[in-house]
């Protein structure tokens, strides 16, 4: 692409208002490939730990079992356990609770609150995508119109609108659109991908949860093939 047209004789050539608007594309830009990218690791970790949930059931005691789950403070399958192990006990401990709620609903708000901590974090950075995938056409947009407002008033100072005149100055403009799109595109679909990925793992929670549930008050875990026994938790697990 020769000196007289692309993005550098744009830029070059361009006022405030133009270079501020491809300035704020490539912000955007780089904030949405961040979170993404961000968001696809904490995934990929999250399905890790889910994988670890099975072999908690086969732990000899609850301690062994929140070992087998990891040490990573942000684990939400650790959290929950513990949340539940810790509801448990001071519904035990407290007698009085009884007169309001029962253990079976004292431990479900409790798992609940976990699992939507959880699906508070799992969704942050969700809303920047939202907002880079929805607004990065108009600001492209924006530039084009700003853009071919220039160009029109150069080819009216010129006094003649031939094509050599006309395709350099419109073709810049419409570039800031393919910029908006190239911005827009990858934000949805990471948002899409993203939702996607958390539905799952939301999913994997829910059940652990129920099989928690179970487990506390039953000692049992709830299992499709038949009552599945586990070991009962020993005390300073």
């Amino acid at each position: 692409m020769n000196s007289q047209f692309g993005l550098i004789n744009l830029w070059s050539h361009g006022d405030i208002v133009t270079r501020g608007t491809a300035v704020l594309l490539l912000l955007m830009s780089l904030s949405s490939w961040m979170v993404i990218i961000v968001k696809a690791l904490d995934l990929r970790k999250f399905a890790a730990q889910a994988r670890r949930t099975e072999s908690f059931w086969h732990s000899a005691d609850f301690a062994d079992g929140l070992g087998k789950l990891g040490a990573d403070p942000d684990n939400p399958f650790r959290a929950l356990a513990t949340e539940g192990r810790e509801a448990t006990a001071h519904h035990h401990a407290q007698p009085q609770l009884h007169d309001s709620l029962d253990v079976s609903e004292w431990l479900t708000r409790s798992l609940r609150n976990s699992i939507d901590e959880s699906t508070a974090r799992l969704q942050s950075g969700l809303a920047v995508l939202a907002s880079v995938g929805s607004t990065a056409p108009f600001v492209g947009l924006f530039g084009t119109v700003w853009g071919i407002y220039h160009a029109l008033l150069a080819i009216s100072a010129a006094g003649q609108a031939t094509i050599d005149k006309v395709a350099g100055p419109i073709g810049e403009a419409l570039i800031m659109t393919a910029l908006g799109l190239a911005v827009a595109i990858p934000a949805v679909l990471g948002y899409n991908a993203l939702v996607r990925g958390n539905k799952s793992i939301l999913m994997k929670l829910n059940r652990f949860a129920h099989d928690l549930h179970a487990y506390f008050l039953t000692g049992a875990r709830v299992s499709q093939g038949g009552p599945t026994k586990v070991v009962p938790m020993k005390k300073g697990g």
